[in-house]
């Protein structure tokens, strides 16, 4: 692996803290597979390490926490098991997030959009500077759609209205929005952030442990018991993901133009 992908994300122990940096500042955070792939290991190693009590996600630089997935990586798709390997692997990422057996919180500046969103809507807590733009705006974009469990966790959030709203309208929600949404827990002036997410970690991490763990786990369950099973809905990936609207609309995308949407 070379240095400048060990450099994608971070990760970093501060006594009983845990933080996981998001590291593309430039391209405002875009997941490559590699970071995707990289949090994985930082969430067995999380776990693996009982120091640890509890675990801050954040974004480099002041533009995004994270910016969704790089969407270069989309040229590659070809066939409809790329399509349903790259919804597996986020949900698989996601998942193994929701697991973490320590309480997690997402600090969040500027852009939470797409995997972004669902890598946040994973974590226990989520704080936002004012500046934030949260959203799946995928209906503008790119034409395709969340794996199922991505979408469930909109809906665990802000119920089956407010879903269709945001992301059949491809609403980019403010500061405000959100917190009136239950999306973020709290908004806070820029430069009192990250003092107040390490505060409330710090406060986390003097709490009853097994308290935390057995009560994260269990909405866990609760929420998982209400999924679709794995598999159910391949069929709605896939219809996107082949389609000739997705493949012009990266193109499109990258290349900084308009894409007319044909429906096909």
């Amino acid at each position: 692996m070379s240095t400048q992908s060990q450099d994608e994300i971070l990760f970093l122990q501060d006594g009983a803290l845990a933080f996981v940096t998001f590291n593309r500042p430039r391209a405002r955070n875009a997941l490559t597979w590699n970071m995707y792939d990289r949090l994985l290991d930082y969430c067995e190693r999380i776990d693996g390490t009982g120091e640890i009590r509890a675990v801050i996600l954040t974004g480099a630089g002041d533009q995004a926490f994270v910016a969704g997935t790089d969407i270069a990586q989309f040229q590659a798709f070809r066939t409809p098991q790329d399509a349903l390997a790259y919804e597996q692997r986020i949900e698989r990422v996601a998942d193994r997030l929701e697991r973490v057996g320590k309480p997690t919180i997402a600090m969040i500046r500027g852009y939470c959009v797409g995997g972004g969103l669902s890598l946040a809507l994973a974590c226990d807590f989520r704080y936002a500077s004012p500046d934030l733009k949260m959203g799946v705006p995928i209906a503008r974009t790119l034409g395709n759609c969340l794996s199922m469990s991505n979408y469930a966790r909109v809906v665990d959030l802000v119920g089956p209205a407010r879903t269709k709203d945001l992301i059949m309208l491809a609403r980019m929600l403010d500061a405000r929005e959100a917190l009136a949404l239950g999306l973020v827990n709290e908004i806070v002036p820029a430069n009192r952030l990250a003092g107040r997410v390490k505060k409330v970690a710090q406060t986390l991490t003097t709490l009853a442990p097994l308290t935390l763990r057995a009560t994260k786990e269990a909405v866990r369950r609760i929420q998982a018991h209400r999924r679709l099973a794995p598999g159910e809905g391949e069929d709605l990936i896939v219809s996107c993901y082949m389609s000739e609207d997705f493949r012009s609309a990266v193109a499109a995308f990258l290349e900084k133009r308009t894409h007319t949407w044909t429906g096909r």
